[in-house]
C-alpha cells in the first residue's frame, strides 16, 4: 500500500516536471520569437539607411560631376574692347557667335529653326513688348526649348540713356522677370537697344549676374543691305569678320531669307560657332 502511494507519488511528481519544462519550452521560443523578428526589424531599418546614405552619396557625385561639367564647359570670354569672344585655353580661336536681336517678332522661330537645321548655335535677345500675347510667349518658350540661349534687349527698346535710373531699372529687371515666367530661366546676357547703356545699367546688369554684351558687326537695320543677296555677301565678306566676331542680326524679313546663306558662307571660310553657354559668366 504505501509502495503504491509512493509510485503514485513519483508519477505525479514526473508529470508535473513534464508540465514545467514544456511551459518552459514555450515560453523561451516565444522570447526567441521576439528577439528574431527585433533583429530583423533592426536589420531592415539598418539596411534602409545604408540605401538613403548611397542614394545621398550618388546625388552629391552628381551634382560634382555636374559642377565639373559647367567649368569644362567655359571656354571663351567676352572682350570688352570690341565685344568679341576670346579663347580662355585650347578652345578653337576661328569662331564666330550669332546673336538675333529683336525677338520674338515675325520670323524668330523660323530662323530659329534654321540655326537648328544647320547645328549652330545662339543668343536671342527678347523685347518684352514682344510678349504681350500667349502666342508669342509660346513662341519664345519653344525657342528656349529647341536649345537656344535667352538674351534680355529691355521691354521697349529704349535708348538706356534717355531713361531715368527707375525708367531703366524697369526696362531690364521687367524683362529678365518675363523670360523667367515663360521659360524657367533667367536670362544670362543683356544688350542694351543700339548698344547704348549707362553706368546705372552696366552695374544693374552686374547685380543680375548678367553678361554685358555688344556686337562686333551687323548690316541688316541698314538701307542698302535690307534684301538677302547683299546682306549675306557683306556678312560673309565684310572686313570685320575675324576669329571671335560678334555678328549682330535681327529678327527681319531680309535676314531671315539671307540668313542660311550667311552660316553656309561663314562654314565656307572655315568658321565654327560658339555655343553661348561657353562663355565666361554662364
Amino acid at each position: 500500500m504505501i509502495h503504491k502511494k509512493w509510485i503514485a507519488i513519483a508519477a505525479m511528481s514526473l508529470l508535473l516536471t513534464a508540465c514545467g519544462e514544456e511551459t518552459n519550452t514555450s515560453s523561451g521560443g516565444e522570447a526567441k520569437t521576439e528577439g528574431v523578428e527585433e533583429n530583423t526589424e533592426t536589420k531592415v531599418q539598418g539596411e534602409k539607411e545604408e540605401e538613403i546614405e548611397e542614394e545621398a552619396k550618388d546625388v552629391e557625385e552628381v551634382e560634382e560631376e555636374e559642377v565639373e561639367e559647367q567649368v569644362t564647359e567655359t571656354q571663351y570670354k567676352v572682350n570688352t574692347a570690341n565685344w568679341s569672344v576670346q579663347p580662355i585655353a585650347d578652345a578653337d580661336e576661328k569662331v564666330v557667335l550669332v546673336t538675333i536681336d529683336d525677338a520674338p517678332d515675325k520670323h524668330s522661330i523660323e530662323m530659329a529653326e534654321t540655326l537648328k537645321n544647320q547645328g549652330v548655335p545662339a543668343i536671342f535677345f527678347v523685347n518684352g513688348h514682344f510678349l504681350a500675347t500667349d502666342e508669342k510667349k509660346q513662341q519664345l518658350k519653344k525657342i528656349h526649348e529647341m536649345g537656344f540661349t535667352i538674351g534680355n534687349h529691355t521691354y521697349s527698346h529704349q535708348d538706356l540713356k534717355g531713361l531715368t535710373e527707375q525708367q531703366q531699372q524697369e526696362e531690364i529687371l521687367k524683362v529678365s522677370d518675363m523670360i523667367e515666367e515663360i521659360t524657367g530661366e533667367k536670362p544670362k546676357f543683356f544688350r542694351a537697344p543700339f548698344g547704348s547703356n549707362t553706368d546705372f545699367s552696366k552695374q544693374l546688369v552686374a547685380d543680375e549676374k548678367m553678361v554685358l554684351m555688344n556686337w562686333t558687326y551687323g548690316y541688316d537695320w541698314e538701307k542698302q543691305y535690307q534684301n538677302a543677296e547683299t546682306l549675306t555677301d557683306i556678312m560673309v565678306n565684310t572686313e570685320y569678320l575675324n576669329n571671335g566676331a560678334n555678328l549682330l542680326m535681327h529678327d527681319r524679313d531680309w535676314t531671315v531669307e539671307a540668313l542660311p546663306g550667311i552660316l553656309q558662307g561663314l562654314e565656307d571660310k572655315g568658321y565654327g560657332f560658339v555655343d553661348p553657354k561657353e562663355i565666361k559668366g554662364m
